[in-house]
């Protein structure tokens, strides 16, 4: 067998590759995908083939990650549970496609991924795979019984990786794990497993990597400007930028005021509960600046509905349904209602606070003329109200005379 295995050179994936070639007897091939997490990823050709990989490739993928998968979400301003910005979400379809690629050029026949049987990401791996290449096998070792069997935790790994001489560094104890990418980071597991852990006094701020404590922020504001064109935003303060350069940029940006902080307790797919920490500086910023910039320019009846289904589209991020029809859909009709989403938002920030103080359009529907309070000289009439209100009092009122209404 010839597996194509995703790898960290982590404890886990280190395990997995002498495990899967010594024990197993596989061929296996490890393929790591840079999105922007900003690890330390030299070494790991190296280390992957000293621990029995037959070959090795890291994918550089932060620019399609930005445009390709973290602009169309942002377009559809999807948030899951109206608090969880969909990092860790969004950038699991565009590494399981790799993954499938890297298969094929090397004539794989399997796929293997790390992710833990109770996660999300299984689902969200093992989705795209079988959207995209259903003729390859699947195989999670931490749904494979023998497996677990041999490494109940993280004790046994360390012991099997000092007796086979496998370099990893890990303790038998970590207080948290952590996943980062251009997006975002999540912390999970460990001391945040109690909900009632609070990780923002000053004897945890050392977890955070992104944002300073919003406490010891800086005591000044900071103005800036985005401007955008069709839903995508192409300029921060007059300077044309890319996807990837935008994000960047602004993470900084946001990270130095103590923006993008979220602590929830969220409804996983496989049917759990589970506390996450999630820094998204530029993403908070990104996203309030574009429902800024949608409040000027969009119908009004498009937004409505455009919103209506912006849980739904979040959903399907979450679950890991990026590539199937649905979510298609769904993205077809928001870029649709992107079309006049143009012009620019300036905004305030300040001490965790994303403030609006201006937005302007060529295309804004707004008119000075109609919603002044001191001009009648307009397509607006007052009088026309009274019909508009008793029209839509006819049913309210009738159903108190033949039906009776108490409060």
């Amino acid at each position: 067998m010839k597996i194509i295995l995703a790898y960290s050179g982590g404890l886990d994936t280190s395990v997995l590759v002498h495990w899967y070639a010594n024990k197993q007897n596989a061929e296996v091939i490890t393929y790591c995908a840079d999105v922007g997490q900003e690890e330390e990823l030299d070494g790991l050709e190296e280390k992957a083939l000293s621990t029995g990989a037959t070959a090795h490739r890291t994918l550089n993928l932060v620019d399609e990650f930005a445009s390709d998968y973290i602009y169309p979400m942002v377009r559809g301003n999807a948030v899951y549970e109206s608090q969880y910005l969909l990092g860790t979400s969004i950038a699991r379809p565009l590494i399981a496609k790799a993954h499938i690629d890297i298969a094929r050029e090397f004539g794989a026949n399997a796929v293997a991924h790390g992710a833990t049987g109770k996660g999300n990401d299984q689902c969200r791996f093992e989705l795209t795979f079988s959207a995209l290449a259903p003729d390859l096998q699947i195989l999670a070792p931490w749904r494979d019984s023998s497996f677990r069997k041999e490494f109940p935790g993280r004790k046994e790994m360390i012991e099997y990786c000092k007796t086979h001489n496998i370099d990893v560094e890990a303790s038998a104890s970590k207080p948290y794990s952590m996943d980062r990418n251009l997006w975002h980071i999540s912390y999970e597991a460990g001391i945040l497993e109690d909900p009632w852990f609070d990780p923002t006094t000053p004897d945890n701020r050392e977890m955070y990597k992104l944002s300073v404590d919003p406490e010891i922020a800086p005591d000044d504001p900071e103005y800036i400007e985005l401007s955008f064109n069709k839903g995508n935003c192409i300029a921060i303060n007059g300077e044309n930028l890319s996807a990837y350069q935008v994000i960047s940029k602004l993470n900084k940006i946001a990270g130095k005021h103590g923006i993008g902080r979220v602590d929830l307790v969220e409804n996983r797919f496989v049917g759990m509960k589970s506390r996450g920490v999630y820094e998204t500086p530029g993403g908070t910023i990104l996203l309030h600046a574009h429902r800024q910039i949608e409040t000027l320019t969009m119908d009004r009846d498009l937004m409505h509905l455009r919103d209506s289904l912006v849980p739904r589209f979040a959903e399907l991020i979450y679950y890991g349904f990026w590539f199937a029809p649905e979510r298609e859909a769904l993205q077809a009709l928001i870029d649709k209602s992107q079309e006049s989403v143009s012009g620019s938002v300036r905004l305030k920030l300040y001490k965790g606070n994303v403030i609006t103080v201006g937005r302007k359009s060529d295309q804004s529907l707004y008119d000075e003329g109609i919603a002044s309070m001191d001009d009648d000289e307009s397509d607006y009439q007052p009088e026309d109200a009274g019909g508009f209100i008793r029209l839509n009092a006819l049913r309210l009122k009738e159903r108190n005379r033949k039906q009776g209404f108490k409060v």
